[in-house]
């Protein structure tokens, strides 16, 4: 079967579909014909989707996905840069949370609209782990603290630099100061010895950063977490992630105990121009 097929009847050979596929593997062989694939399509292609979303007429479809199947782009959705700049810069990261689970309807929507990030190749290496339980949570920040402990006997220097001794003092007292009491952590794991892992998985959990407020949550990226992740054999065996597969990022979740009324300012931006 063809890579795509070609609606002769509403194409209109204006080249979009041509001029637009990152890959190169569509052509217009005269200013006459219809496009088509060129040699060795079928195994170059990414499935990005692009020339589908690209034709105005609705004449491309692929074999494996067809323009009915896609949503329309709604000039009237997009918001006006002022509104993306006030989104941008009002993001705050959370470190106090009510005491309110999120439905888990609203966390599947973080990570669909997360699946959208772009990543190299459009290869989608992303996967997800959610961590609902309350319960949950306060075990492996337990976990955490364990590790700390441990960073504190093996390596004192590094652990006092990473105010380790701060962090596992704040636990005695009851205080979480590793995954912050949030209800919810959603972590983003890959393959790790594929090199477009960690981008991707930062780029992804970044685009659910960002959509988060809009479903007025908030999120702060556990760090601890995710070194704890990748060095503690007890926090591996924890997650039981895939095998192959390490964590390359994660967000709490939760909304906002407290309001924010005004957007701090930033270090002026140290660039250079060539």
């Amino acid at each position: 079967m063809s890579l795509f097929q070609i609606d002769e009847s509403k194409c209109k050979r204006d080249g979009f579909c041509v001029s637009d596929c990152p890959m190169g593997i569509i052509e217009m062989k005269t200013k006459e014909s219809f496009p088509s694939p060129v040699s060795r399509a079928d195994e170059l292609c990414i499935k990005c989707g692009h020339c589908v979303a690209v034709c105005p007429h609705e004449a491309i479809s692929l074999n494996w996905l067809k323009p009915q199947d896609c949503a329309p782009i709604s000039k009237d959705l997009a918001p006006s840069w002022e509104q993306t700049s006030y989104l941008m810069r009002s993001r705050r990261s959370i470190r106090k949370y009510r005491n309110k689970p999120v439905d888990r309807e609203i966390l599947n929507d973080l990570i669909e609209v997360a699946s959208h990030a772009p990543t190299a190749h459009n290869s989608q290496p992303v996967n997800w782990l959610v961590i609902e339980k309350k319960e949950d949570m306060q075990a492996l920040a337990a976990i955490v603290i364990d590790w700390m402990k441990f960073m504190l006997q093996a390596q004192p220097n590094f652990a006092k630099v990473m105010h380790f001794d701060r962090v596992v003092a704040a636990w005695a007292m009851g205080l979480d100061r590793v995954l912050r009491d949030a209800p919810h952590m959603i972590i983003a794991h890959a393959l790790s010895n594929f090199p477009p892992s960690q981008a991707a998985c930062t780029i992804a959990l970044t685009y659910m950063e960002l959509y988060a407020p809009t479903k007025g949550l908030g999120t702060c990226w556990a760090g601890y977490f995710n070194a704890a992740a990748n060095f503690f054999d007890p926090m591996k065996r924890a997650l039981s992630l895939p095998a192959g597969h390490q964590t390359f990022g994660a967000l709490m979740i939760g909304y906002p105990r407290n309001p924010y009324n005004r957007i701090p300012t930033r270090n002026e931006p140290k660039v250079t121009w060539r």
